[in-house]
């Protein structure tokens, strides 16, 4: 007896601990099996848990996606950070908010991000200036055609 309600203990716990987590934000399956590991959950409870909200659609990777990839499009960061965060968390696909956004348009939220940061003055003569913010936008995750096209604006 002890042994299946230490079963249906783990089960309980798991489901109640992954319910708190995905009510207070959207998370990929990797990192919810990570917090629930954590709670020293066994791994067999955790997948057959996770297999269950994803059948209910309480979990999904692909909102986890576009929901992370548009808040950190709003923060400012370029399309190659967003996408090494998300691999991070084990999305390995991209969402369709990127997809759907062209290089202009990446050029576009760059060249915003620099004027927000440092003003479109002309820099083309200022070697350190140039240098300091392209390392700046390609922290930020842009491109090196991006960053390029980005300090090439002037006012």
């Amino acid at each position: 007896m002890g042994k299946a309600s230490n079963q249906d203990d783990q089960d309980y716990k798991a489901r109640s601990a992954a319910l708190r987590l995905l009510a207070r934000r959207e998370h990929s399956r990797l990192e919810l099996s990570l917090k629930l590991r954590q709670r020293k959950i066994e791994s067999d409870v955790i997948e057959r848990v996770l297999d269950d909200y994803e059948a209910e659609g309480w979990l999904s990777d692909e909102r986890f996606a576009d929901v992370y990839a548009r808040q950190r499009m709003d923060l400012g960061y370029g399309p190659l950070r967003i996408l090494a965060e998300l691999q991070q968390r084990g999305i390995h696909t991209t969402p369709d908010c990127l997809r759907e956004l062209t290089d202009a348009d990446w050029v576009e939220r760059a060249t915003l991000l620099r004027e927000k940061r440092f003003g479109l003055s002309d820099i083309s003569e200022d070697w350190d200036e140039k240098v300091r913010q392209a390392r700046f936008l390609a922290r930020r995750g842009f491109a090196s055609d991006q960053v390029e096209s980005a300090l090439e604006r002037r006012l």
